[in-house]
C-alpha cells in the first residue's frame, strides 16, 4: 500500500510539472517573440475564411514580400515570405476563432511559390511555414502539404498559401 501511495505522488507531481510545459499558441507566439499582426481585407469579392461544419477553409495568404524566387528574392528570403505569411495565417485564423486552442489540427495546406522558371526549392521556401506552425501549435501544427512553383501570383507576392484546419467542438 506504501509503494501504491508512493506511486501516484509520483505521477501527480509528473502530471504537475507536464502541465507548467504545456502553453497556449499565443503563450509559443509570445515566447518566440512574434506579434500577431493585423489581418489584411480581402483585396476583392472574397472572405478570408469559410466554416464547415469543424473544417475552417482559409483564403490564399501571401505577405508584404514581392518578386519571383530564385531570381529576385533567394530560397531563404523565399523562406521568410513562407513564415510572414505563417504569421498572416495565424492572424486570420485568431480572427475566425477567436482563441487558437480550438484549433484542433492543421489538415492540408497549399504552398503556391512566385518562383523563376528554373527554381525548384518550392518545398523549402514552404518549409518557412510548416516550421511555424509546428513551433507555434506542436503536433497539431503539422499537416498535409502541396508546394508548387507558379509563373505569378496576384501583385507578384513571393508566396501565398491555402490552408484549411479541423476545430475543436464549441
Amino acid at each position: 500500500m506504501k509503494n501504491i501511495k508512493v506511486l501516484l505522488v509520483f505521477l501527480f507531481s509528473i502530471c504537475l510539472s507536464w502541465s507548467s510545459f504545456a502553453q497556449t499558441p499565443e503563450e509559443k507566439l509570445k515566447q518566440l517573440g512574434l506579434e500577431i499582426p493585423e489581418v489584411s481585407q480581402p483585396l476583392a469579392n472574397y472572405v478570408k475564411w469559410r466554416q464547415v461544419g469543424n473544417l475552417l477553409f482559409l483564403a490564399g495568404n501571401g505577405p508584404d514580400m514581392f518578386g519571383k524566387v530564385g531570381e529576385d528574392l533567394s530560397k531563404e528570403q523565399g523562406y521568410e515570405a513562407a513564415r510572414l505569411t505563417g504569421l498572416e495565417i495565424i492572424a486570420v485564423l485568431k480572427a475566425a476563432t477567436g482563441d487558437l486552442s480550438r484549433i484542433k489540427q492543421f489538415v492540408k495546406v497549399l504552398g503556391m511559390v512566385n518562383s523563376a522558371p528554373d527554381f525548384t526549392a518550392h518545398p523549402a521556401v514552404i518549409n518557412g511555414f510548416s516550421d511555424l506552425m509546428v513551433e507555434v501549435f506542436g503536433e497539431k501544427g503539422k499537416h498535409a502539404r502541396s508546394a508548387i512553383g507558379v509563373a505569378a501570383l496576384p501583385n507578384n507576392m513571393a508566396v501565398e498559401i491555402e490552408v484549411i484546419v479541423e476545430l475543436e467542438d464549441k
